[in-house]
């Protein structure tokens, strides 16, 4: 039974979005009036691969610090960019009020298999992106965890490795990756506390909105589907009502199973939707009633 909040003293919730197709996509500004209410921490735009939405998502972020009450946060990658390259996008997200950016090394470029090759001018992986952002001013740097391991990675003890440079060189909070087993995500939790890593980790939530969508994604980044998940949804594609409220019922599951283990900052994948991330929010005694409270 999902215990409903009734004490959010500490609680706090992040909504990712990536980038609109159009600056004035109103359904997009509307998914962010609506999740506003809910008064996240902050809210994080995507970079797409290789920069390919450098200037989307800077005029993204830029519109939310002026128009919004939210605090944006800027992913980045450094992948196929130089330093001066990505240097500059750094300086240009400052100007635009962020203070805030999500480090990423990036995908390369030719898609799932393919190994990185870090530009010849380029920053060489995450941690070092970490350290030039830093050099570059106050920034608050956020950066990824893989509770199942990077799908490039030897093992957990190699990502921990990486985890620790990222810390080292100024990252103050790690995002996970979704999951569907809390036990990965509380195990990776364990091992960074165990090692003396000084990051704060933070579960990614991605709310089900389509289960073939989702599988494709945990297919991509190594994480594992339950089978009993599966069978939730099986039969669901043309039932939308119902879907979006198994899904809530399974994300808000999973994510009071997870303060029940003294969790208590989300990060929710949201796919530009408000409705499930809103639901679940409230769930957690999150919004306008429970602030008004």
């Amino acid at each position: 039974m999902i215990a409903f909040a009734e004490d959010t003293t500490g609680l706090s919730v992040s909504f990712e979005f990536f980038p609109p197709k159009t600056p004035d996509d109103e359904s997009f500004w509307r998914t962010i009036r609506r999740l506003e209410t809910i008064g996240p921490e902050f809210v994080s735009v995507t970079y797409g691969a290789g920069g390919t939405t450098r200037d989307r998502t800077l005029s993204t972020v830029r519109r939310i610090a002026c128009e919004t009450s939210l605090k944006p946060a800027a992913h980045l990658t450094c992948v196929g960019a130089s330093k001066a390259e990505v240097n500059a996008v750094v300086k240009d997200f400052a100007a635009a009020g962020v203070r805030h950016i999500v480090a990423l090394r990036g995908d390369p470029p030719s898609g799932v298999g393919s190994r990185f090759e870090p530009h010849p001018d380029g920053y060489r992986n995450a941690a070092d992106l970490v350290r030039g952002i830093r050099e570059l001013g106050d920034f608050e740097v956020s950066v990824s965890a893989y509770p199942e391991r990077h799908p490039e990675s030897v093992s957990i003890e190699e990502d921990l490795a990486f985890m620790a440079d990222k810390a080292e060189h100024g990252a103050s909070r790690a995002i996970s990756q979704f999951f569907f087993h809390n036990a990965f995500f509380l195990r990776l939790r364990d091992r960074i506390a165990a090692r003396g890593i000084k990051i704060e980790l933070v579960p990614g939530i991605l709310p089900i909105t389509s289960f073939a969508r989702v599988s494709e994604f945990a297919a991509k980044c190594g994480a594992h589907v339950p089978p009993a998940l599966a069978r939730r949804f099986e039969g669901l594609d043309e039932d939308p009502e119902t879907r979006n409220l198994v899904a809530a019922m399974v994300a808000a599951e999973q994510v009071d199973a997870l303060r029940r283990e003294g969790v208590t900052h989300f990060h929710f994948y949201t796919l530009n939707r408000a409705d499930l991330v809103y639901a679940i929010s409230r769930v957690l005694g999150l919004g306008q009633l429970s602030r008004a409270a």
